[in-house]
């Protein structure tokens, strides 16, 4: 079978081109040739597969043009059918396209008459803004109020220009249906669809399918040092320094810390103030090989967010190590963590909550180590690479009507 894989990113910015370059791999892995569709940029990743690239839509140029192209971009719609006509897919798969990619993707592949797949990464089909997130609180007022409140508030970096032209967005894909062209959308957690549909987008048909991740294969042996492992983007969403104040409740407790962001200079400057340098270390960023031995010598991961994660990477990639997991419930998180089993939840933003399910954790190696014999045991049930490819490959061959496709 012939895939073509879109996302606009084509280099390692976040959890949807971490799902786009693995599945990629997954299916080259079982045979299936592979092509991606993607945005020009000097940091993109070669794959040694077909890629085409469409050039990057400047919006700082101030050109009327240009701001349209975000919404349909008649070059891109172009490039799309010349992909199509080359590569020959039997199936488009596409990720984050909104935007730099634009709605004119869609509508050339329905016009060759491809199935197309959408992975729902966020709620941008319903959230102009995406994340459902306005200075740093959950925020529902576009589908409470109407989207004009992304206007009022410049959820957009603050600009009420690039917020009018993110709703005007969002009207045109309403009007001229575009996700009812879509085939199939993949949300990666029930919660994801719920909001969807509460957020009353028009749809053909949503499927669930959660993330895998594709195994190391690397012979580790399950250690723990003692310390508790955060590791993500430091902004305000992730929650970071609700963990910091539940580590400065317990005493002795160690905390490691990987990533940077926005929120990397409050975090450094609350640390010195109390006095927590000998207990929390921040290791800025680290490769994926480095945090995975962060995680194998970890006691246990912390997943602080508070706001709506979808089906976060962190956790499943931590189950695939075997490590107890505690996150907030909120999202799609509570669908991944059995309370009890393969971790702790706890109420978001919830400090007092917090404190006690680390400092269970920090007091219990008996509990820790039958956790993470349970988190290992979910990540093989559930979420390894090879369920997903049964899963993604019914769902694919089911589209262009097909009972077996070797």
């Amino acid at each position: 079978m012939r895939i073509l894989l879109v996302n606009k990113f084509h280099y390692l910015k976040g959890g949807s081109e971490k799902y786009y370059f693995e599945l990629g791999q997954l299916l080259k892995e079982h045979g299936h040739e592979v092509a991606y569709f993607s945005m020009e940029d000097e940091k993109n990743r070669r794959t040694g597969c077909k890629e085409y690239f469409v050039k990057p839509i400047d919006l700082s140029s101030g050109s009327k043009r240009k701001a349209l192209d975000v919404i349909y971009s008649k070059a891109n719609y172009k490039k799309m059918i010349e992909a199509i006509e080359d590569f020959k897919p039997d199936v488009v798969h596409i990720n984050n396209f909104q935007r730099q990619l634009s709605a004119s993707i869609v509508d050339a592949i329905k016009e060759k008459k491809i199935p197309i797949v959408f992975t729902a990464h966020d709620l941008q089909a319903i959230c102009p803004a995406s994340a459902m997130l306005y200075q740093g609180e959950i925020c529902e007022d576009c589908i409470e109020k109407g989207y004009h409140a992304c206007v009022n508030k410049k959820c957009i970096k603050n600009s009420r220009l690039k917020s009018l032209l993110a709703v005007l967005e969002k009207y045109y894909y309403d009007i001229h249906k575009i996700y009812q062209k879509v085939d199939v959308i993949i949300s990666p957690s029930e919660f994801v669809k719920n909001q969807l549909v509460k957020g009353k987008l028009k749809y053909k048909k949503i499927e669930v399918l959660h993330n895998f991740v594709l195994e190391s294969h690397k012979s580790e042996i399950n250690q723990d040092e003692g310390y508790a492992f955060f590791f993500g983007r430091l902004s305000i969403e992730k929650g970071i320094l609700n963990v910091i104040q539940a580590i400065k409740n317990i005493e002795n407790g160690r905390l490691l810390i990987a990533g940077s962001g926005p929120e990397q200079a409050k975090i450094e400057t609350y640390i010195q103030e109390n006095h927590l340098n000998d207990r929390i270390q921040l290791l800025g960023y680290l490769k994926q090989d480095e945090i995975r031995q962060y995680i194998n010598k970890a006691k246990f991961v912390v997943v602080p967010s508070i706001w709506y994660e979808n089906c976060p990477y962190s956790i499943l990639e931590t189950m695939e190590i075997g490590k107890p997991i505690i996150g907030s419930r909120i999202g799609g998180i509570p669908e991944l963590i059995e309370d009890g089993v393969n971790g702790f939840l706890y109420s978001f933003n919830n400090i007092e909550e917090l404190t006690a399910k680390i400092r269970k954790l920090f007091e219990n190696s008996d509990l820790v180590t039958k956790q993470s014999e349970n988190s290992r045991e979910l990540f093989v049930k559930n979420y390894s690479a090879e369920i997903y490819y049964d899963k993604i490959m019914s769902l694919y061959n089911e589209l262009i009507g097909e009972k077996e496709y070797v």
